[in-house]
């Protein structure tokens, strides 16, 4: 008998967690069961995780889902090694636990290769942390990309946990999610996580839904 498929909201923010975005997230839309947060300050991009935040967060209930977005393009083997291994120093620094996954943000306008998702993948995988790969499979290049490392090594497809973009819908709460149907690279893949809607403006977030899979193995 093949069981359903649980899928649980959450959300993620660019901005520091504080006690007043949650009372916001909670007042406006509900209760996540996830967070997503970015590893490190990028200025004009998004806010560092920090300690406190950790706590503030996990004091809650709420899962963290740890985001890497530190480069500008995603070219190249080494590259992809080199992003993976400073993911993974500053997840360690924060008190991560291995086992979590770690999220690449590979947004629609990067330069994307399948030599850096190898190197991604493969250095994350080494680490002992899960390899993530947050996408848009529609616009740029990270279908083809993922989809021509995959065919080189079929362990790409069968280990990383895809974040899907797309499609984009209206902002909701856990008590009216939509129907999950993320959409994925054209070789399909393992899409755990869908971040449905950035038209929020009640609060400073976005709006995703998640496999239980993932959330269950979130730190």
């Amino acid at each position: 008998m093949l069981e359903l498929a649980i899928y649980e909201w959450g959300v993620d923010s660019a901005e520091n967690v504080t006690e007043d975005l949650f009372q916001c997230v909670l007042c406006n839309f509900g209760y996540p069961k996830f967070w997503g947060r970015y590893l490190v300050r990028v200025p004009g991009v998004s806010e560092g995780l920090t300690k406190q935040e950790i706590t503030l967060i996990r004091s809650k209930g709420i899962k963290l889902l740890p985001i890497y977005n530190f480069f500008q393009e995603a070219i190249g083997y080494m590259q992809g090694r080199e992003a993976a291994n400073l993911a993974v120093f500053h997840a360690r620094n924060l008190g991560i636990p291995k086992g979590t996954p770690l999220f690449a943000n590979i947004e629609r306008f990067f330069q994307i290769d399948h030599e850096w998702i190898q190197g991604w993948t493969e250095a994350i995988l080494t680490s002992g942390y899960k390899s993530g790969i947050y996408n848009d499979p529609v616009t740029g290049g990270f279908s083809k990309a993922f989809c021509n490392a995959a065919k080189e090594n079929k362990k790409i497809k069968m280990l990383n946990i895809l974040w899907s973009a797309e499609p984009e819908l209206e902002p909701s709460g856990p008590w009216n999610p939509p129907n999950y149907r993320p959409l994925a690279p054209h070789c399909g893949g393992r899409v755990w996580a869908w971040q449905y809607s950035r038209k929020v403006t009640q609060c400073s977030i976005d709006t995703n839904l998640a496999n239980s899979s993932l959330v269950n193995i979130l730190w």
